[in-house]
């Protein structure tokens, strides 16, 4: 994998000489009114939140933003949302995914645009396990994105296509435009270890996902960052930064505090990312678009305690 380097004039295609991702990598969700359109307030907000938590970078938008229930005008809309409020201080990794090329390669000019380099592209379900599919669909989106660092997303079914390592690990090999790997087939830890270990020359390394379920493993593993959704993002730097100095018992102390909430979020995702956000100060409607289970009262207790359990550890 690339070594890091602190070089800050670099030509586009020089990638293995640009800065690693490192840390955490917080996937912004999308805020909806009740009218089910973007709550743009709401939305500044939550962005703010990421810088002051800790963000190294943000992630816009990815599954945990619905990208797949926005329209291509509302992924551009909220890009540039997202690139106006960071204004630079961090950062921002495009979510480009897709089920077709025509639709990453639009998603991810308009990324471009707003002068974002990481673009983030999901191995799509619809190519199933077909190899070579996987490896036609992103040759021919690279060639359309020059001078963009590709990081492949491995979700496993029904959100993509849950490549196997060896799979993932020939993907990169055949398109030096991927630079990274965002795995979260499970057990992701195993594939991680097989993935770093095939020393692939322009691979600068994988970060975790899962919602951070499996942090420590993954960070144990080589991983250089993990992605999370953003209700627990002061949390997760804390575990980030624990583990980075050495701390690994206090790492693995607050990674215990984060499970119970994690758990719950495994059922009810970007709709109790939003109560959590509401919770903590970000107002908003709780509207999700994805088919997602509600939260009834004794849900909803049932996670406040959980907030109230982690209120020595939250900022």
């Amino acid at each position: 994998m690339c070594p890091e380097t602190n070089s800050a004039d670099l030509k586009p295609d020089l990638q293995c000489q640009s800065p690693v991702l490192r840390g955490v990598l917080p996937v912004i969700p999308t805020l909806f009114t009740n009218g089910n359109q973007i709550d743009i307030p709401a939305q500044k907000e939550v962005v703010r939140f990421a810088l002051r938590q800790g963000a190294s970078a943000v992630v816009c938008p990815a599954v945990a933003s619905e990208y797949n229930f926005l329209s291509m005008e509302e992924r551009k809309a909220l890009v540039e949302l997202v690139v106006s409020e960071v204004d630079g201080r961090v950062p921002i990794i495009g979510g480009a995914s897709a089920q077709t090329v025509e639709e990453v390669v639009t998603a991810g000019k308009d990324c471009i645009n707003f002068g974002i380099t990481h673009l983030m592209v999901m191995a799509p379900k619809v190519l199933e396990q077909d190899l070579e599919k996987h490896e036609a669909f992103f040759a021919r989106a690279g060639e359309q994105l020059d001078g963009a660092q590709i990081i492949l997303q491995n979700a496993p079914n029904p959100i993509g296509a849950g490549l196997s390592c060896e799979a993932i690990a020939a993907l990169i090999e055949s398109n030096p435009m991927i630079t990274y790997v965002k795995e979260e087939t499970l057990p992701s830890g195993p594939a991680i270890t097989a993935i770093s270990n095939r020393n692939i020359p322009h691979l600068k390394g994988v970060i975790g996902g899962g919602g951070s379920r499996y942090m420590i493993d993954e960070l144990n593993r080589g991983a250089l960052a993990a992605m999370p959704a953003i209700e627990l993002l002061d949390l997760h730097v804390s575990i980030y930064q624990a583990f980075t100095i050495g701390n690994f018992a206090k790492a693995r102390e607050l990674y215990r505090f984060s499970l119970p909430l994690l758990v719950s979020q495994l059922i009810y995702r970007m709709r109790l990312t939003k109560y959590v956000l509401n919770s903590r100060g970000i107002e908003n409607d709780v509207v999700v678009r994805a088919p997602l289970p509600e939260m009834d009262e004794m849900t909803k207790r049932d996670i406040d305690r959980m907030l109230a359990d982690l209120e020595g550890v939250l900022a």
